[in-house]
């Protein structure tokens, strides 16, 4: 396993239609909270790039920048339990 990689993956909402996409690392959710995330950035947005930046230049647990991410994609509401059924 990857040291940046989460265990286990996260599944976000992409659309109102129920499009998922699963991200399975530090790297893909840096690229998501950058390129693609819909809400507002917030400070639990700007925590969570921060933690994944941490896992990819600081060694820090992938645990953290899941738990960060999680917490600001329940805020924005596009966290799912669901597991998507193609990767993202």
């Amino acid at each position: 396993m990857e040291k940046d990689q989460f265990d286990p993956p996260i599944t976000v909402k992409l659309d109102a239609k129920g499009a998922l996409l699963t991200l399975r690392t530090a790297r893909d959710t840096s690229d998501f909270l950058l390129n693609r995330w819909p809400g507002k950035r917030t400070e639990k947005h700007r925590a969570a790039l921060q933690a994944c930046s941490d896992v990819q230049t600081a060694g820090k647990p992938a645990m953290a920048a899941r738990r960060a991410f999680v917490a600001a994609a329940r805020e924005a509401g596009v966290f799912t339990d669901q597991k998507a059924t193609a990767a993202g």
